[in-house]
């Protein structure tokens, strides 16, 4: 299973939106998962509270953002999110910058998601394919990109 089974054609959104806030930044970061009912609107609420009380916990590295809370608050099925922020987004992390690529993880437990957080670590390690995705203006390139992991 690759990275692209988990999102599906309709699970990307490419954005060129400037200045959003974090709330809307989050927003847009969990609105296909919400829209699919793969997740409860309350996971993306979790997602809010979790970052005012600690900060921005899922922004990984620079230009790189997985947001994620825990499965039992509201996680309806194993799914992930792609948004492309082709301005950027500040989502206050200090030690970041500003995210370009962001992939919302919604998982059913602890122990499922394994894979799929390998798959995620190896394509965040591999810098050729980050810029790829962040500068691709079609979703297919995305997918092609995807698939491979």
């Amino acid at each position: 299973m690759s990275l692209f089974d988990l999102i599906g054609d309709d699970g990307i959104v490419i954005t060129s939106e400037k200045n959003l806030t974090v709330d809307c930044a989050l927003d847009l970061m969990c609105s296909v998962l919400i829209k699919n009912k793969k997740v409860d609107l309350c996971y993306l609420e979790a997602i809010k509270q979790k970052h005012k009380e600690i900060g921005s916990y899922y922004v990984l590295a620079p230009k790189i953002a997985m947001p994620h809370a825990r499965p039992e608050d509201g996680v309806n099925e194993v799914a992930l999110q792609v948004t492309i922020f082709k301005n950027g987004v500040d989502l206050e992390s200090e030690d970041n910058g500003n995210v370009y690529l962001s992939i919302t993880l919604a998982a059913i437990d602890s122990d499922n998601h394994i894979n799929t957080i390998m798959a995620l670590s190896e394509l965040f390690q591999n810098d050729e394919d980050v810029e790829a995705l962040i500068h691709a203006e079609r979703k297919i390139d995305i997918i092609d990109i995807l698939r491979k992991y």
